[in-house]
């Protein structure tokens, strides 16, 4: 497979992902964080830098919205709800775990 197919596809897996993403927002972060250990801000996080690594200037809240498909604090107010209690115990046991392992 020559490059630009790859990254093509690379790409086109890509934008699937997000638009998955911006079809279950029932989904909560802290449970892609749990099971997954990425969430949608961490993708956004990646997109800022991977922009940067190329000299484009995209700053954290435009990469959210392209994530998410709305500004952050429109898809919050919409959709994100309180963590549980166990889902903040998960997290934190996969956090140490993560620590430990390093």
């Amino acid at each position: 497979m020559d490059e630009k197919t790859r990254l093509e596809i690379e790409a086109a897996a890509f934008r699937r992902l997000v638009d998955h993403l911006r079809s279950h927002p029932e989904v909560q972060n802290i449970e892609l964080m749990i099971t997954a250990d990425f969430c949608r801000n961490c993708l956004a996080k990646w997109l800022k830098a991977e922009a940067e690594k190329r000299g484009v200037a995209l700053d954290y809240e435009q990469a959210r919205e392209m994530i998410y498909g709305m500004p952050y604090s429109e898809w919050k107010a919409k959709y994100q709800t309180e963590a549980t209690p166990e889902q903040l115990q998960a997290y934190e046991e996969r956090q140490r775990r993560k620590r430990n392992q390093a």
